[in-house]
């Protein structure tokens, strides 16, 4: 804003500018009249005036020049000051930027790494759970096979028997008087004698139970399984028990924890039987209970056989203390004797050194004073 003669301008306001012309053009005539007519003195102080009032406007002009100097440098500063803001906040920016792409960079490969180990971890549960389906695959394949399934079951049986009885106790693969050859015998004494344990079951009548949709198909497959199951401990009990050679029952051996359950759950009739039959029913668990009590027994029958043996040698251990001690005595008498001749020596030989003392006070020098045959005493 701009002041001229008291009123206050803008650079925008047109009066400003007619101003401006006007004295332009006053200055202009008044020139021309100063050339056509200087002598006529009206028209010099007319001029006079006409030049006060051209000072004055040129005064307004310096003053109006010199306001815009002022707006001038005043936006140059303005627009300096605010470039200057602009700068030092986007240079405040661009850090806080460059800050925060740091740490999201730095947050994101954490995130990565993190990730990264989870895959790791997941591959590693993947191979673990390829192989656990091929294990499952084989193992599916070993049951749907009879003999494989029975080898199966007989290396199962093997290793929990041979964990639980001394190797000289048990017999694998054992022929029969009858010609049958056993899976498993425990060879325990008369009474009650061998146990046979057998390691075959017939799984597919299980499985056909398992695998039933229908109720039509359940009371198939149950009816199935209880004709196996009762065709099974039948072949057991005429196999396996025979009379004067095995005990008489046998044992036979489930490799499933899951079949086992069934069975008493669904078919207690068959146990039953098996009962009856003296064919018992044994599940892995319940199987190393079972020869966890054999194995007591087998102990207590030769701590029972070999107890003559140990009394026997009990009475030979106490006649050779008796003799000992004997002995012990006639060595404490024999140093008592001992004993008894050094305090005699010891005294023999207290007498012999009195008797050199008093020999060696004994003067056998001649002495005329003294009566022949009076040997004289020193001291």
């Amino acid at each position: 804003m701009i002041e001229i003669a008291g009123t206050p301008l803008q650079l925008s306001d047109p009066r400003l500018w007619a101003a401006l012309a006007a004295a332009a053009l006053a200055l202009a005539l008044i020139r021309a009249a100063g050339r056509t007519a200087r002598s006529v003195e009206p028209l010099a102080r007319h001029l006079a005036d006409l030049d006060g009032a051209v000072r004055a406007l040129n005064d307004g002009q310096n003053q109006l020049y010199g306001g815009l100097t002022h707006v001038a440098d005043a936006q140059a500063a303005a627009q300096a000051r605010m470039s200057e803001a602009m700068e030092r906040r986007l240079a405040e920016v661009t850090q806080g930027l460059g800050e925060t792409l740091g740490r999201s960079a730095q947050r994101t490969a954490h995130s990565l790494g993190e990730l990264q180990q989870r895959l790791q971890v997941i591959d590693k549960a993947q191979t673990r759970i390829e192989k656990l389906s091929g294990d499952v695959l084989g193992l599916q394949d070993i049951l749907s096979n009879k003999q494989t399934r029975g080898a199966f079951g007989e290396i199962q049986l093997r290793e929990i028997v041979t964990k639980a009885l001394p190797p000289d106790a048990v017999s694998f693969q054992k022929t029969l008087s009858n010609g049958t050859r056993a899976d498993c015998v425990i060879e325990m004494p008369h009474p009650p004698g061998p146990i046979v344990i057998d390691a075959k079951f017939p799984l597919e009548p299980y499985e056909a139970l398992v695998n039933a949709s229908t109720p039509s198909e359940t009371n198939e497959a149950r009816r199935q399984m209880r004709a196996a199951l009762r065709s099974h401990i039948r072949a057991i009990a005429e196999k396996y028990v025979i009379e004067g050679e095995t005990a008489e029952g046998a044992l036979m051996f489930l490799p499933s924890e899951a079949v086992y359950a069934e069975l008493h759950a669904r078919f207690g009739e068959i146990v039953r039987e098996g009962f009856e039959a003296r064919v018992w029913i044994v599940s892995p668990t319940t199987c190393m209970a079972t020869l966890h009590t054999l194995r007591a027994v087998l102990k207590d029958t030769r701590l029972r056989a070999e107890a003559h043996a140990i009394r026997r040698e009990l009475g030979a251990l106490h006649r050779d203390i008796e003799r000992m001690m004997g002995r012990v005595g006639n060595l404490e008498r024999h140093f008592t004797q001992a004993q008894r001749d050094v305090e005699e020596i010891r005294i023999s030989a207290d007498k012999a050194s009195l008797r050199a003392r008093r020999l060696e006070a004994v003067d056998f020098s001649d002495d005329a004073g003294a009566p022949e045959g009076e040997v004289r005493r020193i001291g």
